[in-house]
């Protein structure tokens, strides 16, 4: 049964957001006079859902959301707001509160509120214990020349990384560098044809090369290509553009301390540091990344 946490440092208005949470459900509700001790009692053992009061002394319930936020993402938090504090409890929301409720219509619109935002997060909770379970998971994108397209890939497969094998977020950044700098390199060296020795001359007129072949023949019409498919144990992401290739021998020695400052060969570098493999095909249009898991 769902536990709930209740935060106000007024015990009369604690026994009546209890009472309110009590009638007609089976949830457990827990009290803490304030912020601190809140986190305290989350600390020791994580509630399913947090009400609290948005005006308390010491730490309020703006600075709560935030520390449960940052400390505590998998609880979600529901403030009370009193008449004159909706300004407040935007703020709240944009710092991570999943809801709010005016003290004025607690009666009407507490419980439901609670039961919405508990039914989401359980929701959220089951389908990442489900994901942990995927035996194969293959997917494939066929991607126009635009970098917030390919920086969202990124995100989506470390996204994967910390569904199905539950990565923390300095793995899956790290993950997400190499996929990051391999899909990038397909786009501008590969699709658009812009070297990166332009960019160690002149950045400016790197970016401005690429913003003009991204609107001209035939570059516009490339795509990047990737493939994806992710065990319980490995993962290998292979990445293809559609530009003339290159002769991958040639690259420069990333671990050379000469090229360690220069933006040709940093990505290759990257992406030999935080994957296993890296395999260029014979036309150097295609690079595989492949990373094993590492179960702790």
């Amino acid at each position: 049964m769902p536990t709930v946490l209740v935060v106000d440092d007024s015990p009369i208005d604690r026994q009546l957001v209890g009472g309110l949470l009590r009638q007609d459900t089976d949830w457990v509700v827990l009290f803490a006079e304030d912020g601190a001790m809140a986190l305290e009692q989350i600390q020791k053992s994580p509630p399913d859902l947090v009400v609290t009061d948005m005006q308390m002394p010491g730490l309020n319930g703006l600075e709560l959301v935030a520390a449960i936020r940052k400390a505590f993402s998998q609880v979600p938090v529901i403030l009370m707001t009193g008449k004159g504090s909706e300004e407040i409890a935007v703020e709240a929301l944009h710092a991570g509160a999943s809801s709010y409720v005016p003290k004025r219509a607690l009666a009407s619109m507490l419980v439901e509120t609670s039961r919405r935002v508990l039914s989401a997060f359980q929701d959220d909770r089951h389908r990442a214990e489900l994901l942990k379970r995927v035996d194969l998971r293959m997917e494939t994108f066929h991607i126009e020349n635009d970098v917030n397209l390919l920086l969202s890939l990124s995100r989506h497969l470390q996204q994967m990384l910390g569904d199905s094998w539950s990565s923390d977020r300095t793995d899956r950044l790290r993950s997400g560098t190499a996929f990051e700098e391999a899909l990038l390199n397909a786009l501008y060296h590969g699709n658009l044809e812009v070297s990166s020795d332009l960019k160690e001359v002149d950045h400016a007129a790197f970016y401005k090369l690429v913003e003009e072949r991204r609107n001209l023949s035939p570059w516009r019409d490339r795509r990047v290509h990737v493939s994806v498919r992710l065990s319980p144990d490995e993962i290998e992401v292979a990445i293809r553009d559609e530009g003339p290739g290159f002769d991958p021998t040639k690259l420069p020695d990333p671990t050379d301390p000469e090229n360690l400052d220069r933006p040709c060969g940093r990505g290759v570098m990257l992406m030999r540091a935080f994957m296993d493999d890296v395999v260029y095909n014979s036309q150097g249009n295609e690079v595989t990344l492949r990373r094993k898991r590492i179960r702790k």
